[in-house]
């Protein structure tokens, strides 16, 4: 693809990616392309499962360019999918939601230095309380599944606000969940952002219940006037 050097984002949809880059292009990086890896495993140790091709109407509302990977979502082999893509897209910066997760972030770390890359994590032992309320007030952020102690149905698509957060907060001091979900208690994603230009609106979607954990299932969306 040439030698054009790229700021790239590792984009799952969820809060953490999407925070991540608006406080990037905050900074003054300009961000060129949005990388989404498919994995096909729901236990996969580096990326979001649910929803992920939705992304697609994240980056059209934002219209930044866009490449989805795939993965088999094994663990560590899923890091030369990623590493593949970097090199395909001549990637000079990469922005994570990275927060706590010293498996992720020491894995990022690691293949940047490996390939002359700047590993840009603006999250990076943010304050869970301070995250949470910066996606309450201004972001649509929705949670797609729950896999915790005392995380229930009720929470699938529902929108992370200061109810939820007090609920959270419960559960943390219960059960000693992440409040940002970093243990994969639960994952979620945006419908709107302060860079969105239209936000997504979700027209189907249905929930999965096995035991003690769900999904939330966006079957179909579309952007729509703010």
């Amino acid at each position: 693809m040439g030698y054009i050097m790229t700021n790239a984002c590792l984009l799952s949809g969820g809060k953490d990616s999407t925070l991540a880059l608006h406080k990037a292009v905050k900074l003054g990086v300009k961000i060129d392309l949005l990388i989404s890896m498919i994995t096909k495993s729901a236990e996969s140790y580096m990326f979001h499962y649910p929803n992920v091709r939705l992304t697609a109407l994240q980056a059209q509302s934002m219209g930044i360019r866009q490449v989805f990977a795939q993965t088999e979502g094994k663990k560590e082999e899923e890091l030369k999918d990623l590493e593949r893509v970097l090199r395909d897209n001549n990637v000079k910066t990469l922005v994570t939601g990275a927060t706590y997760s010293r498996y992720q972030g020491d894995r990022v770390n690691d293949l940047a230095s490996k390939l002359g890359i700047e590993h840009l994590a603006p999250l990076w032992h943010i304050e869970p309380k301070v995250e949470l309320d910066e996606i309450a007030s201004d972001f649509n952020a929705i949670i797609t599944a729950v896999a915790a102690e005392g995380m229930d149905e009720t929470m699938l698509g529902a929108r992370i606000d200061q109810n939820m957060i007090s609920r959270l907060e419960d559960l943390n001091k219960r059960y000693g969940i992440n409040m940002l979900f970093e243990g994969g208690e639960a994952e979620s994603f945006v419908l709107d952002a302060p860079l969105f230009r239209q936000r997504i609106e979700i027209v189907r979607s249905s929930k999965e219940w096995k035991g003690d954990r769900g999904m939330f299932l966006i079957e179909d969306a579309r952007l729509v006037q703010k």
